[in-house]
């Protein structure tokens, strides 16, 4: 294993970038690119490919088999699935093929994919390009998500459709009462500012 003694890389990994924040363990077969940031204390399972101009921000974690392209940027506390796909062009096609033409000729084709803070996506869902993924939204596992999700949106099916609502500390939450949702299980309140959830106070003991 290579060591800073502020990050950890599996000997089997291949890390080009020399920007890797302290406490990140980055795992085996895992090859983040150069021109690529990974925050502080993040984890990158297994098979994980990160490629230039992609953006991971702090205490994230990424599982096992997930490429993570240019243009995807994934805010502090998101947690993204093992084998979840996220696509950067709405267009596809070969920058090869004459089909093509001049199209890649500039990133005019590239559709930025924004997971926000505390963003969670289940194991083998889809990302189409060019969306958002909402402040501790939930993506539910093998969701396709045609559609930006919001703050504390949980969607599910294909395509994903948005089903209620999450806290911050991962529970659903019931029905609002006057505008405010209660979590049962963490004491948070969060409040419905025209269809945006945001989190109104901490639970017990918990500094805001």
């Amino acid at each position: 294993m290579e060591t800073n003694g502020d990050f950890w890389i599996h000997p089997d990994a291949i890390v080009e970038t020399d920007s890797i924040g302290a406490g990140t363990r980055i795992h085996a077969f895992c090859h983040v690119m150069a021109g690529t940031v990974v925050g502080e204390r993040c984890n990158l399972g297994e098979h994980v490919f990160v490629e230039t101009g992609a953006v991971i921000g702090d205490r994230v974690t990424v599982k096992n088999g997930v490429q993570v392209w240019e243009g995807v940027r994934l805010e502090a506390n998101a947690f993204v699935g093992p084998n979840v796909v996220f696509l950067n062009d709405r267009y596809p096609r070969s920058p090869r093929s004459p089909a093509a033409g001049d199209r890649y000729a500039t990133k005019d084709w590239l559709q930025e994919t924004l997971v926000q803070e505390g963003g969670t996506i289940g194991g083998n869902a889809t990302i189409l390009p060019g969306l958002q993924i909402g402040r501790y939204a939930l993506v539910a596992a093998g969701a396709v998500v045609t559609k930006s999700v919001p703050a504390h949106g949980v969607v599910m099916g294909a395509p994903a459709r948005e089903v209620g609502y999450v806290c911050t500390c991962g529970r659903r939450l019931g029905a609002a009462k006057e505008r405010q949702y209660a979590c049962t299980a963490c004491g948070r309140t969060l409040l419905d500012e025209a269809g945006v959830l945001r989190e109104a106070s901490p639970p017990a003991g918990e500094k805001a």
